[in-house]
């Protein structure tokens, strides 16, 4: 990848717009009786929870290492951001759904359709703001990859979620906007329903794809793939080294712990080995600062 972006100001842009939306939904949903509204509404609600869920889960992965946690607590974000793909997936997607099928067995006449119309477009302008404000950053970390390998093989689990629920929030409001237009246009309130259904269907799907990627981070996912490999060629070319046999990466949040296993070049002493490694390892930290924790093993074998 080729930086890292602003978690944090994508966090805050994602629930400034989406608390906006929330009020204008809820107004809307209460006034016309929208089905799709309503499912608009929780979902926005569901995604202000969330981004409250992200912030705390920054917070926690901020706590400095102790004796039952040597490593930190990096990965305490991936656990956040899992209960958020689970909490968009239930509250988000499993209530639309239930919303849906609800109206299709009891379907209610819109009221006051022209007002949804308007809190939708609004819906749709706020919500691109804050997917403009997503991208941007997702931008900065994707560098000249794309947005599918960005989010196959991205390390900070908060970006992807955030992206996750802009994306699915801007396409739930298209499709509610196309549900209750064609529910004025041949008053049949049928389409209300199918356009809810649709809503939960997309949050589904996208909760599911979100939380396979944070189950990878949660378990133990290695660095990305450019900067394991930048390290392994920054080992292969020091003097130091005569042989990388092998190099374990592990990411930890913002942070990396490296495990190298290697052979020396030289004959050297019991202190000159140890003074080589140092001086590898402090020249790794200062090349990658992402590494805080590394772990060297001189052998002549693997």
């Amino acid at each position: 990848m080729s930086g890292k972006a602003d978690s944090l100001k994508t966090i805050f842009f994602a629930l400034g717009a989406n608390f906006a939306i929330f009020l204008s939904k809820a107004t809307a949903a209460a006034l016309t009786g929208s089905g799709a509204m309503t499912a608009e509404a929780v979902h926005s609600l569901a995604d202000c929870g969330n981004q409250g869920l992200l912030l705390l889960g920054l917070k926690n992965a901020k706590r400095l290492p102790s004796p039952d946690y040597p490593l930190g607590h990096g990965k305490a974000i991936y656990f956040w951001s899992f209960l958020v793909a689970l909490l968009l997936f239930t509250v988000g997607g499993a209530f639309s759904i239930y919303e849906g099928l609800h109206k299709l067995h009891e379907p209610e006449p819109l009221r006051w359709p022209w007002l949804a119309v308007g809190v939708l477009a609004f819906g749709i302008v706020a919500e691109g703001f804050s997917m403009w404000g997503c991208l941007r950053e997702v931008n900065k970390a994707r560098g000249d990859h794309g947005l599918w390998y960005w989010f196959r093989e991205s390390r900070q689990s908060e970006l992807i979620v955030v992206f996750g629920e802009d994306l699915a929030a801007l396409l739930g409001l298209v499709f509610a906007l196309a549900a209750v237009l064609l529910t004025m246009l041949t008053g049949n309130p049928v389409f209300d329903a199918i356009g809810t259904l649709a809503i939960g269907v997309l949050l589904v799907l996208v909760a599911l794809f979100v939380a396979i990627e944070v189950k990878a981070l949660l378990i133990g996912q290695s660095a990305d793939p450019e900067l394991k490999g930048a390290i392994n060629a920054f080992l292969e070319q020091r003097p130091e080294i005569a042989r990388v046999f092998n190099v374990i990466t592990l990411q930890l949040g913002v942070d990396v712990m490296v495990a190298v296993k290697a052979q020396m070049r030289g004959d050297l002493s019991a202190r000159a080995l140890v003074e080589a490694i140092n001086v590898v390892e402090g020249d790794l930290k200062a090349r990658f600062p992402e590494v805080r924790w590394s772990f060297f093993e001189p052998d002549v074998a693997d």
